[in-house]
């Protein structure tokens, strides 16, 4: 949930499920200022043929695409999440499907090692089963409100896109180590839904924060301690878990 905190680095994580209005505006902004960003996409973004063509630019440009889930499955129950509600071999055939699909677009299966699941929501059971398939399951780092900007106008725990971004900020200025090692989570999109998007914040957050010194790595950059010398998966379970919808 959190790279090393001895460098002012941290990964902007952007997940697409069935929306992606925004990609266009964040690869924008990430390519004017040269800086990496990663991506992590279901079945279901990559079914969209409208998707396709910001899937080819994010390998062109040299970011980070990995997997989010086939169908986007809940792998445990939201008032449990000791249970697992898919078994193993679903769980590796949508997870397999996923990255096999992304291929095509360019990494190969190998270079796909890290691994955000559906709602950011997960058990030690999910995370091992990804670590058997030599994946690391990773989630975005909590104190932020960055990872609402998937809320529609009308959830009642909607929060707007300006103070998403000031959460982000006084974060960073009131707590000890900011963002260093942060995973900061984004969406490609949140749909019809919600009115006040966030991605017009991108640039001017990217720019906040490279005044305040930080550097924007892909998480396969800041979470490499994780694989083992010989390219193995090291398992390290994190104690907290995300709730977010999407």
């Amino acid at each position: 949930v959190r790279g090393p905190t001895n460098r002012k680095r941290l990964a902007m994580v952007f997940t697409g499920g069935q929306y992606g209005e925004g990609a266009d505006a964040i690869l924008d902004a990430l390519r004017q200022r040269g800086l990496k960003a990663s991506f992590f996409v279901t079945g279901d973004f990559i079914r969209i043929e409208a998707h396709r063509p910001i899937l080819r630019r994010i390998v062109a440009d040299g970011h980070y695409l990995g997997p989010h889930s086939d169908l986007h499955p809940l792998y445990c129950p939201w008032e449990d999440r000791g249970k697992t509600l898919v078994t193993e071999d679903f769980f590796r055939t949508d997870l397999d499907k996923n990255l096999k699909d992304l291929s095509v677009f360019g990494p190969s299966r190998g270079q796909m090692r890290f691994f955000i699941p559906p709602y950011e929501w997960y058990n030690s059971e999910i995370a091992e089963w990804a670590a058997s398939m030599g994946i690391v399951l990773f989630n975005f780092t909590p104190g932020t409100r960055s990872n609402a900007d998937y809320m529609p106008d009308s959830d009642p725990r909607f929060v707007s896109s300006k103070k998403l971004y000031e959460s982000i900020l006084t974060y960073e200025a009131t707590h000890a180590g900011g963002l260093s090692g942060f995973l900061l989570l984004l969406h490609l999109g949140s749909g019809p839904g919600r009115t006040d998007k966030m991605h017009p914040y991108v640039a001017p957050l990217l720019d906040e924060l490279g005044k305040r010194g930080y550097e924007f790595v892909r998480v396969d950059e800041l979470l490499h301690e994780a694989l083992g010398s010989h390219g193995q998966t090291v398992l390290s379970l994190p104690n907290n878990c995300g709730h977010n919808g999407a």
